[in-house]
């Protein structure tokens, strides 16, 4: 069932717990003469908690053989994020857990708790190689859950001594508690912390992405981040045509600014169970301009929602899609900013000692 009647929820990014795409039953309301489905639609039901869900995994690092990804490896701390944000391109990743994309994908949330331990061990292995790293790339390593389970920061710890070069993105100031370790990584070319900013307006912020950082305080991590030495770069991603991308320019140079050296930005992605819940978002929080969105995106997509091919996914298609690139080229080039992710040193990697804490003899 579309809940298109019922009330947006107060701190999420959907009211919807749509069925994932495994599921093999589907179900929908129906009127049964008595006036069920209005007193439904009139009843507000108390706001759904987080919900932690503790995993002990096997491995830790997850290898990309995408060409359109900047980095060989992958570590997600956590499945699902609270941060809800409503275009949020991983959703689809818990139908794998039978769970829904929708509302599941930002209330039950999947810990991975030993995923330190993992990674010690996978760093020690002989056959082990290092490769470009990145930290959060499907959901964010410092979404809320984060300041009370230290995940991402013992990952970071492992990093650390190993001297593993990684890049990490975050929509997140938690970042910010980590600098301890981050800065004197960065000092030795060893990290990279890419910041997302979609706008500047507050309130669209709120609505996009109901428990991420306020964008002025995504603004004060950039600029923390700089001022401590570490390499920041802003991503400006997604850009929706209507929505947020009259705001381009001003997020460069907020970003620019604050003391951001690199920038990057995809078009919206939709793929899978995503493109029925942003519709529904649209219905609900700006319905004027519901239908003129859609059709902007379709005509990057080659009439579909979604276009899965390589070297296009991020980019989009068309002449709509050629305008925004050529918009963001020519703003991130007068200001200044370099295009290419940032190089990090991976010859310094060495493996872990035989137990945590315990120092090399060489």
């Amino acid at each position: 069932m579309v809940p298109l009647t019922f009330a947006p929820i107060k701190g999420r990014g959907t009211n919807w717990s749509i069925q994932h795409r495994f599921a093999s039953e589907q179900r929908e309301s129906f009127d049964d003469g008595w006036g069920a489905l209005d007193q439904a639609a009139s009843e507000q039901p108390l706001p759904p908690g987080t919900e932690v869900i503790q995993e002990h995994v096997k491995s830790i690092l997850t290898g990309n053989d995408s060409p359109d990804i900047g980095f060989d490896l992958s570590i997600n701390p956590y499945r699902g994020c609270e941060h809800g944000c409503v275009y949020c391109f991983a959703r689809p990743t818990h139908s794998y857990l039978n769970m829904s994309p929708g509302l599941d994908f930002e209330t039950r949330i999947v810990a991975k708790v030993n995923a330190a331990e993992r990674l010690r061990e996978t760093f020690a292995k002989p056959s082990y190689t290092p490769l470009a790293l990145n930290v959060g790339s499907a959901t964010d390593a410092y979404q809320p859950v984060e300041r009370r389970l230290g995940i991402t920061r013992s990952i970071i710890e492992v990093l650390s001594e190993c001297r593993h070069a990684f890049s990490l993105f975050t929509k997140s100031s938690g970042v910010e508690r980590d600098l301890d370790l981050i800065a004197p990584m960065a000092a030795k070319g060893l990290v990279a912390i890419y910041v997302s900013v979609t706008t500047l307006d507050p309130q669209l912020a709120r609505t996009m992405e109901p428990r991420a950082a306020a964008p002025y305080r995504r603004l004060k991590t950039i600029e923390t981040l700089a001022k401590a030495g570490v390499p920041v770069g802003v991503s400006l991603s997604p850009m929706i045509p209507f929505l947020n991308l009259h705001d381009m320019e001003r997020i460069l140079v907020a970003a620019r600014d604050a003391g951001a050296s690199a920038a990057s930005s995809i078009v919206l992605r939709l793929p899978w169970e995503v493109s029925p819940l942003f519709q529904q978002w649209l219905k609900q929080h700006v319905p004027e301009r519901a239908e003129r969105i859609m059709a902007r995106v379709r005509e990057m997509r080659g009439g579909k929602n979604y276009d899965s091919t390589f070297g296009t996914r991020m980019t989009g298609t068309g002449v709509w899609a050629e305008m925004i690139r050529q918009r963001f080229d020519k703003a991130s080039a007068k200001l200044g900013f370099n295009r290419m992710r940032f190089e990090l040193d991976l010859s310094q990697f060495r493996r872990p000692s035989a137990q945590p804490g315990q120092a090399s003899l060489f």
